[in-house]
């Protein structure tokens, strides 16, 4: 059963054995990065439930030849072609054919394709996916951000399931099995805070890369990091949500939430609410989505005790201490073209931070003033929704030139 976003929704749990299941042929797009390594970690772990027949890379062309020698994919991609071909050394390595990620994610002979790139490089090979027929994994919050309203669409269109990774919306996913979109009241997604819940407003223009780069809970990547640090990745999320499971932005509420256990929630007409829970550990929902509708025992996967966990804390955001939030939720509401610009502008300022060429704080500096001086569209194309991330891409990198 599926709602009417596309994303696949459980009616009655069931399972198989192991030995007579045929493996899942996967995809893995941006298998050097955080969720491409843990999905690749799910995969050892379950072996005989998993082919990887395609691996596509930025420029860590080093580990994506690792991950070849050991996984053998009959197609590979990198950002750097002559740096891959390069790392291979003259042996030639195992026997793979280069292919670009659309060609990988609409193959006949891939089952499931994981989006784990970052930004606007996963919208084409996710809507080539869903044209395809595929079901996607999606674990890039900038696709359905930017082009939630096409790639919803189109995931209708093909009767495809979209499974989502990031573990707030996975969360969401595993609360509404079972239950009807009709039902829904509330969503509330959690947050920990990132690395500077604690600091001073007055010392945030002065933390580092570093910093950022610390959180207290979660091992990711460095751009997803930076952005729970100034929490514009919960209106990211809180926008995906929206796209995901067909609910308003207005029913859709932010918790701050120190530990990361509670994940979601889900508050039902009748009261009652859902809550799921488990480790911060981001190879737990990858196996979700991975073995969907099934549920396995998968030796990669930390366990939860809530006895050596003692305290559950919550509480609201600060507005003040997290302005990126701010912006991202009325960039959502606003919709049309201006979350686009908001995912891009973002993406290119947490650049510049982490080189070292910008403060912490001009971030959201950055993404407020892209956003003010955006001709916004309301209802773009995938051609305008591209023109809107180039435009923002070029409007941060003057503003970062005329700071300098």
């Amino acid at each position: 059963m599926r709602n009417g976003a596309g994303i696949a929704r459980l009616k009655y749990p069931f399972s198989f054995p192991i030995s007579v299941v045929k493996p899942i042929r996967l995809a893995v797009l941006g298998s050097t990065g955080s969720i491409g390594r843990q999905t690749l970690d799910v995969v050892r772990s379950l072996p005989r439930r998993f082919n990887v027949i395609a691996l596509a890379a930025g420029n860590n062309v080093t580990l994506l030849e690792e991950q070849v020698r050991e996984f053998r994919p009959r197609f590979i991609y990198a950002g750097g072609e002559a740096d891959y071909l390069m790392a291979r050394g003259s042996s030639g390595g195992v026997p793979v054919r280069w292919a670009e990620m659309e060609e990988m994610a609409a193959h006949p002979d891939v089952d499931l394709v994981i989006v784990a790139t970052v930004g606007s490089a996963g919208l084409g090979p996710t809507l080539a996916a869903i044209r395809a027929g595929k079901s996607v994994a999606l674990a890039n919050k900038e696709v359905l951000v930017m082009a939630g309203h096409i790639i919803t669409a189109e995931a209708r269109r093909y009767n495809v399931e979209l499974r989502p990774i990031d573990s707030e919306h996975s969360a969401i996913w595993q609360c509404l099995w079972g239950e009807g979109r009709e039902s829904v009241e509330r969503i509330t997604v959690t947050a920990s805070g990132g690395p500077f819940r604690d600091t001073p407003l007055h010392d945030l223009s002065r933390v580092t890369a570093d910093e950022a780069l610390r959180h207290p809970n979660w091992q990711m990547g460095q751009k997803i990091t930076v952005d729970t640090a100034t929490l514009l990745n919960k209106g990211l999320e809180c926008i995906e949500a929206r796209w995901l499971f067909d609910v308003s932005l207005e029913k859709i509420d932010v918790l701050l939430h120190r530990e990361s256990i509670v994940h979601s929630l889900v508050e039902f007409c009748d009261g009652s609410v859902k809550a799921q829970l488990g480790m911060p550990d981001m190879r737990l929902p990858i196996q979700c989505a991975l073995t969907y509708p099934e549920r396995l025992r998968g030796t990669s996967v930390p366990r939860l005790d809530l006895r050596l966990i003692g305290t559950l804390n919550f509480g609201r955001p600060d507005t003040k201490q997290y302005p990126c939030l701010t912006l991202a939720l009325e960039a959502g509401r606003r919709g049309g073209s201006c979350p686009a610009v908001l995912a891009a502008a973002d993406e290119i300022a947490v650049q510049y931070f982490l080189a070292g060429h910008i403060r912490f704080t001009d971030i959201a500096r950055i993404v407020s003033d892209a956003l003010n001086a955006h001709d916004q569209l309301a209802n773009p194309s995938l051609d305008e929704v591209l023109q809107a991330d180039d435009w923002a891409r070029s409007y941060t990198e003057d503003w970062v030139k005329a700071k300098a």
